[in-house]
């Protein structure tokens, strides 16, 4: 049984299934700071401006005030927007590059677009399918 597991990890690894992941986290990482670059130094200064220098990350709801024994309590909400800026601006940018991928996939796809070669295994798929859809053609007339 952990025989199995240690060659089902192997297989799982080998494959290349863990580099794909591992390259997509380190990419993930990167692509975070970016976009927290992008929130907290572009921004949200001009949004500061905006709002007579409010800082969101400074924004709270203070439930006990800190003294010299106690810390403060306070739920945080200007942080969530901030987060929340940051969600909707990743959220955006993979939708917009998974479009231009998408747009980019179908022409490529297409085997009557003279713009892009069509990959060799999909010209195959084209050319099967209209030999297909001749033979079909033939043997309806001959059943008729």
């Amino acid at each position: 049984m952990f025989k199995n597991f240690i060659e089902e990890f192997k297989s799982f690894a080998v494959k290349g299934n863990m580099v794909d992941m591992a390259i997509g986290i380190i990419i993930g990482a990167s692509f975070n700071a970016v976009v927290n670059t992008l929130v907290k130094k572009i921004l949200m200064p001009p949004l500061s401006l905006i709002t007579e220098d409010v800082q969101l990350s400074n924004k709270k709801f203070v439930l006990r005030e800190g003294t010299e024994l106690v810390e403060e309590v306070a739920i945080g909400y200007g942080e969530l927007i901030e987060v929340f800026i940051d969600f909707t601006i990743v959220a955006l940018t993979i939708f917009l590059l998974l479009k231009g991928i998408n747009k980019f996939r179908s022409k490529a796809e297409n085997p009557e677009d003279p713009e892009v070669e069509t990959p060799k295994n999909i010209a195959l798929l084209s050319n099967i399918e209209k030999l297909l859809i001749e033979q079909n053609k033939l043997l309806r007339k001959e059943n008729k």
